[in-house]
This record gives structure tokens, C-alpha cells and sequence, in this order.
């Protein structure tokens, strides 16, 4: 079976192949390996107020295109403190239009600015991923949601990851999620949690 996964994010990607890699006969593939060339209107895809509204956005969009079943999914930082923000913004929270590493280093630098002064009992949040499946045009997306606790640190540590993952502290593990590598992260993430779901569906009763 092949499964067109409608990201542009090597990142993203690479840590989709490694949680669906013991799926039996899945083929995963980009955009680009299937021919999909990138389009502005991409941009337009996620307009909603929900991760799983974004997430099936998304899918139906690349389905559409691909001709193959599509997976998309729409992840991000909810702050308590903030009331639930970033939220479906963490991409574009902070100002400006950088991309890229940039623009992760951007979000960071914005949300600890958010956040000084607020005391470390009230720096709680969560990771939310939701992971949304066409499996045909005209298809309903079935959903798939994925969630990891965890508190905004004052200063990033780590040098892995990606997005607000220097920040993102596990208390169970004393570690970010910028100090672990990929099999831990995974093991504990969000959109780990969200794609063994949607494995677990692909493999059937």
C-alpha cells in the first residue's frame, strides 16, 4: 500500500517513517516523490480552529492531487498559562515571515517573551497532534489525536528535535525533547502516540 504523507517538513517526514516503519507492505511517500509540486495555496490549507479540522484540510487537499490514500497531520504546542496557545498558530506564532530554522528560533525567542515572569508551576502544556486519513476522494478523513505533557522551560537545552522541542521539558523523563534521540522521542511524543494509532488502523483486526 502506498500512502502519500501531505507534509513538506524532511523533519516531519523522516519521524513518520520511523513510526509506521514495522507496518507491513507500507510504502510512505512525499509530496515530491509523487509528483506533487509545490503551490501557495498550500498556505491556505489549515484556516481552522481545530487541529483535527486543519489535519483533514489537509489530507483531502493531497488526496485529491495524489490520486493515493493521503495522511496529514496538524500538531502544536497548547500553553496553559496562554490559554491553550499557540495552539493551531505554533507555526506562525511569533511575527515575521521566516522559515526554516528561523522561524523555529523565532517561535522560541517569542514564546519565552509571552511567558516571562510566569512561575514554573504555571508553565505547563501539552504537545497535541492530530493525524487525519483519506483514504479516497470524497472519503470522510478518520482521525487520530496523540497528546504529550510537559512544561516551557525558561531557556532551551538540547540540540535535537525540532520546532519548540528545546523548551518542551518531560517531567517523567528530566529531559527535552531536544535531548532525546529520535527512538525516545517517538516512544513519547505526541505525534508518535497519534501515528501508532493510525497504524494500528492500517494493520486491520
Amino acid at each position: 500500500m502506498k500512502l502519500l504523507v501531505a507534509t513538506r517538513s524532511p523533519h516531519k517526514l523522516r519521524e513518520i517513517r520511523r513510526i509506521l516503519a514495522d507496518v507491513p507492505g507500507l510504502e510512505l511517500v512525499g509530496p515530491d516523490e509523487a509528483g506533487i509540486a509545490p503551490d501557495p495555496v498550500e498556505e491556505t490549507l489549515e484556516p481552522f480552529h481545530t487541529f483535527e479540522a486543519n489535519a483533514s484540510s489537509k489530507a483531502r487537499y493531497f488526496q485529491r492531487l495524489g490520486g493515493l490514500p493521503a495522511v496529514a497531520d496538524d500538531s502544536g504546542l497548547a500553553v496553559d498559562a496562554l490559554d491553550g496557545a499557540p495552539g493551531v498558530r505554533s507555526k506562525r506564532f511569533a511575527p515575521g515571515d521566516a522559515e526554516g530554522l528561523e522561524r523555529d528560533l523565532a517561535n522560541n525567542a517569542h514564546l519565552l517573551r509571552v511567558l516571562d515572569g510566569t512561575p514554573d508551576a504555571a508553565r505547563t502544556a501539552r504537545y497535541v497532534c492530530c493525524v487525519a486519513l483519506v483514504p479516497e476522494t470524497g472519503a470522510d478523513a478518520v482521525v487520530f489525536r496523540g497528546e504529550a505533557e510537559g512544561v516551557i522551560l525558561t531557556e532551551g537545552r538540547g540540540e535535537g528535535g525540532f520546532g519548540y522541542d528545546p523548551l518542551f521539558f518531560d517531567p517523567e523523563l528530566g529531559r527535552t525533547f531536544a535531548e532525546i534521540d529520535a527512538e525516545a522521542k517517538n516512544a513519547r511524543s505526541h505525534r508518535g502516540k497519534a501515528f501508532r494509532a493510525l497504524a494500528l488502523h492500517l494493520r486491520g483486526p
